[in-house]
């Protein structure tokens, strides 16, 4: 059966959106072989009238590393909505994209934030201030003993006689 043009690339955008459909689950949605899905998304990668190959790196958008979404989101943020629509195709992205990482930027942020003021950070850096305390009171004690012993190695019995004997 012979597909319209407008058809087979509307098929092939819902395919490549943010969390798209199975090839399989969208040919049982509109009636559509499964292969014959993933044949047009094929041609429309290697004809790139779609958008599909021109692609960072050719890597799709959710195998970008967190460095590449970031640098992305900074640099999206600062173009005019024509430069953004360009940015875009350029990508291979969606706003939906930007717009996922850009939350998930936030939300990170966030987490790093209220880690810092939770009750169990507040308990660990107690618990490690008064480990710090106790080791410089061990390590003073470990001094004072070693003093003990060599001043009694030098001076001998405490009970013993202090007065200088007189047979010099």
């Amino acid at each position: 059966m012979e597909y319209p043009h407008a058809f087979k690339a509307k098929m092939v955008q819902r395919l490549s959106a943010p969390g798209a459909p199975s090839a399989t689950a969208l040919s049982e949605e509109v009636g559509v072989p499964q292969p014959t899905l993933s044949k047009w998304v094929r041609e429309a990668g290697r004809v790139g009238g779609m958008g599909k190959s021109k692609r960072t790196k050719g890597k799709r958008p959710q195998d970008w590393t967190p460095e590449a979404k970031l640098a992305a989101v900074m640099e999206a943020d600062t173009l005019s909505e024509e430069e953004l629509g360009v940015f875009l195709r350029r990508r291979g992205l969606h706003r939906t994209h930007l717009r996922q990482w850009r939350e998930q930027i936030v939300a990170g942020l966030k987490a790093l934030r209220s880690k810092k003021a939770s009750p169990e950070a507040r308990r660990i850096r107690e618990l490690e201030r008064e480990l710090q305390r106790k080791d410089k009171a061990l390590a003073e004690t470990a001094a004072l003993l070693v003093l003990k012993k060599k001043v009694h190695a030098i001076w001998g019995d405490e009970d013993g006689d202090t007065m200088p004997r007189r047979g010099r």
